[in-house]
């Protein structure tokens, strides 16, 4: 518990500079899981989806203000069913055993996606 409160003062006191933030810079550490390996995951589903068909897709941004504990096995992702109602297509990235903590054992992450563009 003291270790969330540590952290989240520290967050807060960081805000001057979430600013610049983003995915790039946003990696994993020993408590929390980056935005940029779940970037990477979702990358690694969407080249593979590319490879099947010629529907072309690329990954965008996840949101810059989730944040999910460390994820503790191999992150899996597929495409995030329509059930969800999200209103465009994205790749659910999924964790599903994290590091022990109070707020969640599992988690997922949606990142959007768009059909590529045509070049030409």
């Amino acid at each position: 518990m003291l270790r969330s409160l540590v952290f989240t003062a520290a967050l807060f006191a960081s805000a001057p500079g979430m600013a610049s933030w983003s995915v790039e810079n946003d990696r994993s550490t020993s408590d929390k899981h980056g935005l940029f390996e779940i970037r990477e995951e979702a990358r690694r589903f969407i080249s593979n989806e590319n490879a099947k068909g010629p529907q072309q897709w690329e990954v965008l941004e996840p949101n810059l203000k989730t944040f999910v504990p460390r994820c503790v096995v191999p992150l899996k992702a597929q495409w995030t069913p329509k059930s969800f109602g999200l209103s465009r297509p994205s790749v659910m990235v999924i964790c599903t055993a994290a590091i022990p903590n109070i707020a969640m054992g599992s988690w997922h992450v949606h990142v959007p996606v768009r059909q590529k563009r045509s070049v030409g």
